[in-house]
């Protein structure tokens, strides 16, 4: 007698989920919008492992926010101060949603232009800037030169780029890679600002 089917696997909608802290598996909605790539939850687990669990206190700027997947992974691993930055409309209204949902404090949603954001905030404010631009919009070189002032002496930049940074361009910068990952298309950087 032949086996009967599986049940058929129901399509969940796109989302991915905070990986640790206060709000460890919160669903994170992920809007079908051009562009649009979220870091993935490994890529984010391993980050998170170099960075440490406890962020307390911590300055963090998630530049190209998105989902505000990496800026909400620090808010809920204890950061003061989380700065989500969004271009698009659509994306940071549904942000602001999120943080009022997850009654997130220490969490502001901004709508506007990454560089211009990062490129206005005061000379070694930040600890973290998180920089996942789109990987077609070609950002990377004018997004790290607009985030590396602001980031303090012993801080972070982390980037998401489509193919690995070499350390001539990014002693370019005045940074130096910190640790690297690859997973998938998606090459990690964390790099801190070069003595």
């Amino acid at each position: 007698m032949p086996r009967p089917a599986p049940p058929a696997r129901r399509a969940l909608p796109n989302q991915v989920r905070i990986i640790g802290g206060l709000w460890k598996r919160t669903p994170l909605p992920v809007a079908d919008r051009p562009g649009l790539r979220p870091t993935p939850d490994r890529v984010r687990e391993t980050l998170f492992n170099w960075l440490g669990q406890d962020l307390s206190g911590w300055r963090c700027v998630d530049a190209f926010a998105g989902t505000g997947a990496l800026g909400l992974e620090a808010a809920s691993r204890g950061a003061a101060d989380v700065l989500l930055v969004e271009a698009e409309g659509v994306l940071a209204d549904q942000l602001r949603a999120l943080v009022t949902k997850l009654d997130a404090h220490n969490v502001r949603v901004q709508r506007g232009n990454a560089l211009t954001v990062l490129a206005a905030l005061p000379p070694a404010s930040v600890d973290l800037v998180f920089l996942d631009p789109p990987f077609d919009a070609d950002l990377f070189d004018k997004a790290l030169a607009a985030a590396r002032p602001a980031v303090t002496a012993e801080g972070f930049i982390y980037l998401e780029a489509p193919s690995a940074w070499s350390d001539e361009a990014l002693a370019h910068h005045g940074l130096a890679l910190h640790r690297q990952m690859k997973a998938g298309a998606v090459h990690g950087h964390l790099l801190r600002p070069a003595a």
